[in-house]
């Protein structure tokens, strides 16, 4: 037994957790052991259980340091809750505030102009300039409103959801901190999406409220709704040419994504893939990527999808495998967005497979082409410490980067 803040703690499973991290981390047991100041045989023994049945609480701290997880993550199996106080970044305020501000008495805008403010934010999405998301999107989406209300008719409500969507996507990047005012966005989305008739828009809101689902920790349900949609919609997505299909195609990649989600077992994998099959079977229908409702689906997005959902499964080898099979001249006609979503992919396939160097290399080429892409997303910036954290002797771009996401190195 090991003394822990006065109170006797059960270590039979240290080991066990340590060996779980290290694997985590990327960490071979030599690496370990040097960023523990010990040797291997030691780490063995340690993860064994053989010699270190009452580990000193100095070990253990060094060890949760080393490894970067809270210290109650070595003593207990047992999920430790949410964090308190988790808060929107300041960025994000003036478009949280938006979607509950009144409506203002001013004229309300025109769809024509309504819809090319709608197009400039959406190319400043795939571009990842989502600081210019926060200053433009709390105005479209009060003159949005406004419209719909004002105007009442099918394709002001259309417009309606697709503002509302893409403020769920812009919000979506800034994690759990935004999880709340992204589930409302994405309802309101949907319900804007119902009113306006509109198949590509009513299955363009589904994939927005099947990954606020996933947000909530609730994937299955967000599986069985995007399928559900999928189901519902296909005819008439079909009959709408280019846009149906890739609207279509998509709920089936958000439906692998959200499923992908889970703990790994053989039946999601496998069931993942079947999902990911779907959408290659409409992408080789439509023919060629395009970028449909700005969907950028087409056989190249499903070749990243595929990738994603392998390294979500943590399968670091088949997902760099896949990599190796994309077209290197159709991922460069991708939008930013997905090209540097693909670089931080690899970073995490690399580290995964204890490809350190490699790792490093993709978050630098990620930042070089979308800095908002990296330094703005907390779960990229986690990916930084944790590729920092792998390497003994970070380089001084990889420590560079680490200083401009907040972060020491």
């Amino acid at each position: 037994m090991c003394l822990v803040w006065g109170r006797a703690l059960d270590t039979s499973g240290i080991g066990r957790r340590i060996a779980y991290w290290r694997d985590r981390r990327g960490f071979t047991q030599s690496d370990f052991g040097q960023l523990m100041g010990q040797t291997r045989r030691w780490v063995q023994s340690l993860e064994g259980g053989q010699r270190q049945q009452d580990p000193r609480l100095s070990v253990l701290m060094r060890a949760a340091d080393v490894l970067r997880v809270p210290l109650e993550y070595l003593l207990s199996d047992r999920p430790l809750p949410p964090p308190t106080g988790s808060a929107p970044p300041g960025e994000a305020l003036s478009v949280i505030d938006a979607l509950y501000a009144p409506a203002p008495d001013s004229e309300p805008p025109t769809l024509a102009a309504l819809r090319r403010r709608l197009a400039y934010c959406c190319e400043a999405f795939q571009a990842c300039h989502y600081g210019t998301l926060a200053r433009e999107l709390p105005a479209l989406i009060t003159g949005a409103e406004q419209t719909a209300h004002a105007v009442g008719r099918s394709d002001a409500q259309g417009v309606l959801s697709r503002v509302y969507q893409l403020v769920t996507s812009y919000l979506h990047k800034y994690g759990a901190g935004t999880a709340i005012p992204a589930a409302l966005a994405a309802d309101r989305a949907q319900v804007a999406a119902e009113r306006s008739g509109d198949p590509v828009q009513i299955g363009a809101a589904a994939r927005r409220v099947a990954k606020s689902l996933v947000h909530q920790q609730r994937p299955q349900a967000a599986v069985e709704f995007v399928t559900a949609a999928a189901r519902r919609l296909e005819h008439g997505l079909v009959e709408q040419g280019a846009l149906g299909l890739s609207t279509l195609g998509m709920l089936y990649l958000s439906a692998a994504v959200a499923l992908s989600s889970e703990d790994r077992t053989t039946a999601r994998v496998r069931t993942a893939h079947e999902y990911v099959d779907e959408a290659a079977d409409v992408a080789a229908r439509q023919g060629a990527d395009l970028n449909e409702d700005w969907t950028m689906f087409g056989p190249t997005n499903v070749g990243l999808h595929r990738v994603d959902i392998m390294i979500r499964f943590e399968d670091g080898w088949s997902a760099l495998e896949a990599a190796d099979a994309l077209e290197p001249g159709a991922l460069a006609q991708m939008t930013r967005e997905r090209r540097a979503g693909h670089h931080v992919a690899m970073a995490r396939a690399s580290l995964l497979t204890r490809r350190k160097d490699d790792a490093a290399a993709a978050l630098l080429e990620a930042d070089k082409l979308a800095p908002e892409e990296v330094r703005g997303r907390p779960e990229t910036v986690t990916l930084v410490k944790d590729v920092v954290g792998a390497i003994s002797a970070p380089g001084g771009e990889l420590r560079a980067l680490a200083g401009r996401c907040g972060l020491r190195a």
